[in-house]
Parts: structure tokens; sequence; C-alpha cells
């Protein structure tokens, strides 16, 4: 997923950043979050593991439909994530919107 981020912030280190992220890289963002300034976020959107499935009669997690509600449930999340007081001055808040690679 594509996540391109502009804001005036001052605690952001560039203004406008696009970086590209995995379901996985979500699933790490909430877990540091919720480690590291014991911040509750709304729970992220399912794994999609019966999409997974064989012979299902469409094209299962490259379906676009199912994309596009991924896409936006991922985008609310970070919205929520983002807009929180206490996340905005998290490191791990910054690596995930702006450094091209995250390293766990």
């Amino acid at each position: 997923y594509e996540i391109r981020v502009k804001t005036n912030l001052p605690i952001f280190k560039s203004k406008e950043s696009t970086v590209r992220r995995r379901y996985s890289d979500f699933e790490w963002l909430r877990n540091e979050l919720e480690r590291e300034s014991k911040i509750v976020v709304t729970p992220l959107p399912g794994k999609a593991r019966l999409r997974q499935l064989p012979f299902r009669g469409d094209d299962g997690i490259f379906d676009d439909s199912f994309i596009e509600e991924r896409k936006q449930a991922l985008e609310r999340y970070i919205n929520k994530a983002a807009g929180h007081p206490l996340a905005q001055n998290t490191r791990r808040l910054h690596i995930f919107l702006q450094d091209e690679v995250i390293d766990k």
C-alpha cells in the first residue's frame, strides 16, 4: 500500500513523503505504538486468511474490490494513529510514515 503524507506539523522531518507499506508493516506499527507509548489504536482490518484459500471462484486477495476495501480500512487506521496526540511524537510513527525502509 502506498502512503502519501502531507503535513505542516514541525515534528516531522519532511513536509511531504510517499512510502510503500505491507500489511505486516501496519502490524509492526500497531505493536510498537502499544508497546512504546501505551497508545491503544483502533484494530487493524483482519488478515483475510479465507481469501487465500484455493477454489474460491474469485481472485481472493487480488480481487479489486477486496484491495480497495483493505486500502480504505488501512487508511482509516493510519489516520487515527497519526491523529493521536501522543503517537505524533513517537519515532516509530515517523519511521513508518517517512522512511523508505523500516528497520524492524
